[in-house]
């Protein structure tokens, strides 16, 4: 039998203490945490900083376009672009041109106002009200407009070309189509085919006129011609008051019909051959152009696109935030 001392001596050593694993978790835990909070603090001062950087340039673009916009002028062309589509939401709207004419027409420095065409028109509202707007601005202030047909100038575009003083063209350049048109689809028995049944109801005899799956009545056909026709006469008018003697009226020219720019000066419904830089430097006698048409500057556009970014970024950095949680 080993004695008591060799008994303790070749015992098995005690395990470590249970504390010390606590220990190492718990300083990961810590270390773990206080990394996210670094995390989030660096993300925290890069969203602050992006946005700061965002306002700065908004800022910017918004002081530049004023200081643009204030800034005196000596003697100079005004020019007012009219291109695409004329309708309320586009470029070409009267909400738009109107307040770029005004713009121009009180500029002291603009010798006269010019409008390039570059249209195949549009509403006959937008185009009526910056027509009335023309005529109302040429009388405040005295001042020439004259119009330059580009590429094309087309009913709704040539309805407000008829208020300048003289209209100046291309040879080339496609003019007139004075008329009014209504169009759409039709789709009676359609639906009948394809075994669609539908249920429209309304309050009032006429209110489904012009429905594309209701058949189109004699009663409805005549109405809408009727107001068509009407605007048409109210087209005609217009010509005529603006264009006065020049123009030599034919059995064509209100019948939709569009002309090649030297077609258009025989038959009047233009005045010249020319360009802009002819008609700043020969007919308005002011060879620097400045232009009136409202237009996003670079600072606005990197703002736009950079305020996206950010946005972009943001959302999803909370997503992500929010997925770890």
């Amino acid at each position: 039998m080993n004695p008591p001392d060799e008994l303790s001596s070749s015992a098995v050593p005690a395990p470590a203490a249970p504390s010390s694993h606590w220990d190492s978790v718990a300083e990961t835990f810590a270390r773990d945490y206080m990394k996210d909070r670094r995390s989030e603090r660096r993300w925290r001062i890069f969203f602050r900083l992006m946005w700061l950087i965002l306002f700065i340039a908004v800022f910017w673009a918004v002081l530049s376009a004023r200081s643009a916009t204030m800034a005196p002028s000596g003697p100079h062309t005004a020019l007012v672009e009219v291109r695409g589509e004329i309708a309320g939401d586009s470029d070409a709207s009267a909400e738009v041109l109107v307040a770029a004419l005004k713009t121009a027409f009180e500029d002291e420095g603009a010798r006269a106002v010019v409008l390039r065409f570059n249209s195949p028109g549009g509403s006959p509202v937008q185009a009526g009200i910056v027509n009335d707007e023309i005529r109302r601005l040429k009388a405040l202030h005295k001042k020439k407009v004259y119009a330059v047909i580009e590429e094309m100038c087309a009913s709704g575009a040539y309805y407000m070309a008829v208020a300048a003083d003289e209209i100046y063209t291309d040879k080339a350049s496609i003019v007139g189509s004075i008329g009014v048109l209504m169009d759409g689809f039709g789709f009676t028995g359609t639906m009948e085919k394809l075994g669609v049944e539908r249920r429209l109801m309304t309050a009032g005899e006429n209110k489904a006129i012009g429905d594309p799956f209701t058949p189109q009545s004699d009663k409805h056909r005549a109405y809408t011609q009727a107001m068509l026709d009407q605007i048409h006469q109210q087209f005609i008018r217009v010509v005529k008051e603006g264009r006065g003697s020049r123009l030599k009226v034919t059995p064509e020219t209100f019948s939709g019909l569009y002309w090649n720019g030297e077609e258009a000066v025989k038959m009047g419904l233009a005045d010249h051959l020319g360009n802009l830089d002819y008609v700043a430097r020969e007919v308005v006698k002011a060879e620097d152009i400045i232009d009136y048409t409202p237009k996003d500057n670079v600072a606005e556009r990197l703002a736009k696109r950079f305020g996206a970014s950010v946005g972009a970024g943001a959302v999803k950095a909370l997503h992500s935030m929010s997925a770890i949680r």
